[in-house]
């Protein structure tokens, strides 16, 4: 089962476990010892101290559905997964000391199996799968018929990608397991370059543009830059789940974006390096980002 909310907070995640968590059909003591184990999956975990505060919350909506349908807890297990990029090494410095769960890291791409069979019980991934596992093709070749038709493209790589994702998911998810999803999208019939995520990345797109205009980035490269990301309306989302048949939708909605919170320089340069690195060039990174600095202290004012 499945459940896609365009707002992440404690009180919705809470909600879906105490509706929708069956535990009757989860693990619980005294069984087998393998099965005595209820086991999260976070993907796209990041390593920020919000990935944290988010199993906190699972943790503690898990425990109190067991508490109060008079079932003992099993042991918890919590596995943050990311691609292998992911700075893993600060991720587990910084795990809780206090913490009531096994922490694992399972490095690489959530299009792909990730997990055995049947040995989820709960999945969740905020803020990370609007992310493409590449760009589209047609958008390297200039003289391809679909060149400028980008957002057909993007549309069409993100079916190929979400597909594989619910496959895998359905295949890893044991029975009453449940997922839930914060998916960064659009409202419907507003054109994909209108998602969510545009005005977050508008200090970049700028920062990048100032620097064309300075004779410090080549105008051919400006334009060729594009970031393998898709924001999804509710309904093409909708489409997209019913047509894989892994899942049952037990709520999808979308939530009007508030003023986006621009990232720091510090958010964009860690989100982002990897990829301008391979785009621009080292050579220009140190000088970007101090440029960033300034347009983000003067993006906070308008």
């Amino acid at each position: 089962m499945i459940e896609i909310s365009s707002r992440w907070c404690k009180g919705n995640v809470v909600a879906s476990i105490f509706e929708n968590l069956d535990i009757q059909t989860l693990p619980s003591r005294p069984t087998t010892a393998s099965s005595t184990i209820f086991r999260i999956a976070d993907l796209g975990c990041s390593a920020g101290p919000n990935t944290f505060i988010q199993v906190k919350n699972i943790i503690d909506a898990v425990s109190q559905k067991y508490h109060q349908s008079a079932v003992e807890l099993p042991e918890l297990q919590v596995y943050f997964s990311d691609l292998v990029s992911n700075d893993f090494n600060y991720l587990f410095a910084t795990l809780p000391r206090d913490k009531q769960y096994f922490a694992a890291g399972v490095p690489g791409s959530f299009h792909g199996r990730l997990f055995p069979k049947a040995s989820l019980n709960f999945v969740y991934s905020a803020y990370a799968l609007h992310w493409l596992s590449k760009l589209p093709q047609v958008l390297s070749d200039a003289n391809s018929p679909a060149f400028n038709k980008v957002g057909q493209a993007y549309s069409a790589q993100y079916a190929k990608d979400i597909e594989c994702f619910f496959h895998a998911r359905g295949q890893e998810l044991a029975p009453g397991g449940l997922m839930v999803l914060l998916i960064p999208g659009r409202p419907h019939g507003t054109l994909p370059a209108q998602g969510s995520l545009a005005p977050f990345f508008a200090p970049l797109e700028s920062t990048l543009a100032d620097m064309v205009n300075d004779g410090l980035l080549s105008e051919d490269k400006f334009d060729s830059f594009n970031l393998p990301f898709y924001c999804p309306s509710v309904e093409e989302l909708r489409t997209l789940i019913e047509e894989n048949g892994c899942f049952d939708i037990l709520k999808l909605e979308i939530e009007a974006a508030q003023t986006p919170a621009y990232p720091s320089v510090q958010q964009c340069r860690a989100g982002m390096e990897g990829i301008l690195k391979k785009h621009f060039g080292d050579e220009i990174i140190e000088l970007l980002f101090d440029r960033y600095l300034l347009k983000e202290r003067n993006w906070s004012t308008i």
